[in-house]
Parts: C-alpha cells; structure tokens; sequence
C-alpha cells in the first residue's frame, strides 16, 4: 500500500475506475441532490490546481493536487448518467476533464446527436457503454462518474477500480454510494491524506 506523497508513475492496463467524493456514513449527496458538504475539500488548502477545461481553480493541500493531477492525465473517457448529464444542463457542451462522455439513458438527446458531439448516447445497457468508452479511450482509463452507472457496471464486473474522497462530514441521510448491492470484495490499493479529505483507491476482486 502507497504512503502519502508516495504516486504510481507509470502507466497500468487500461482500467473501468469510478471516483466520488463521500460522507463518514456513506453517502454521496444529500437528500436533494445536494454536494456543497462533500467538496469543501476542493478550497481546504494553498496549492493551486486549475480544472482541466474548466474555468475553475481549486485550491487543495499537495498530496491532492498531486491525486487530482494523476486522475486527469489518466481519464480518456467518461461514462455517466442521463440525470447527471441534464442536472449540469450538458456542461455547456464542454464535458467535465475535455473528454468524451458516454451518457446512459433511454432517452437521447436529440440536438447532441451530431458530428463532432462530445456525447454519445448509450441506449442498449452498461456492456455496450463501456466497450464504446472502451475503444474511444484507448490506452487511458474509463471513469464511471455517477453512483448509478458505477453500480450497474459493478453488477456486470466491469468495474476494476473505487476511488473514493473521504470527507470527515455525517450527512445522516441523502443518496447512498452503496444500496442493497449484492455482496463485493475489495481490498485496498492506495491511502493518501489531504485536507479535510482522505484519497482512498480500491481493487475490485473478482
């Protein structure tokens, strides 16, 4: 297990990862949908890191400026929800990390459905989502952003990686990471202590 301050550096196989900041007791938004309590972390510390294609600068202690850097060379494709995906109003057609996102839904959207979209809508189930998200990354990572997708694809055993943001809050009730999910082995990759914020990564054990 890697010791704060201590990164892998070199490049693993291509790998289905999910990441999400996370409350004391497990959840990861509150009753409404609300985040605002899991991402102080994002301001707790003087390190600069400017979000990839985003306006948005945050300020955090090293050790997750340098956790946040990793995940960003590492991502070359994004699968997420239909609800997270018209929640941020399509991101104004500028995706979260510049890469493309693969939406799963039963609804798509018909004026994203064009050439040179960075959405690809996902009708037909999680297997078809992750072997497009799959092909379109290439040698980087698939990163599953949402609760929902990132239990279908636990479900179907694709999923490879948890990464999760540990934020010493107690919501008390909200959105769950996990809900009545058949039973899962993991065991622990990496632990790395920020501000107001613990890095844990996870091996899924098949």
């Amino acid at each position: 297990m890697e010791q704060p301050g201590l990164f892998w550096t070199e490049r693993m196989r291509q790998k289905v990862t999910f990441n999400m900041s996370m409350s004391l007791d497990g959840f990861v938004a509150g009753p409404n949908g609300e985040v605002d309590n899991l991402f102080g972390w994002y301001s707790s510390g003087d390190t600069e890191f400017p979000f990839p294609c985003s306006s948005f600068v945050f300020k955090v202690s090293p050790n997750s400026a340098q956790v946040l850097r990793e995940a960003g060379h590492a991502i070359g494709a994004v699968i997420t929800g239909k609800r997270n995906f018209s929640g941020a109003n399509a991101w104004g057609g500028s995706p979260p990390l510049g890469v493309h996102h693969y939406v799963l839904t039963h609804h798509p959207e018909p004026e994203w459905e064009r050439p040179g979209s960075p959405f690809t809508f996902v009708t037909d189930g999680i297997e078809s989502a992750v072997s497009q998200a799959k092909r379109h990354a290439g040698e980087r990572d698939v990163c599953i952003s949402t609760a929902s997708v990132m239990r279908q694809a636990l479900a179907a055993g694709l999923l490879d990686e948890v990464n999760i943001d540990l934020v010493p809050v107690v919501l008390g009730s909200g959105v769950r990471l996990f809900e009545g999910d058949e039973l899962t082995h993991l065991e622990i990759a990496r632990v790395v202590e920020g501000h107001g914020v613990t890095h844990l990564r996870y091996r899924v054990v098949r």
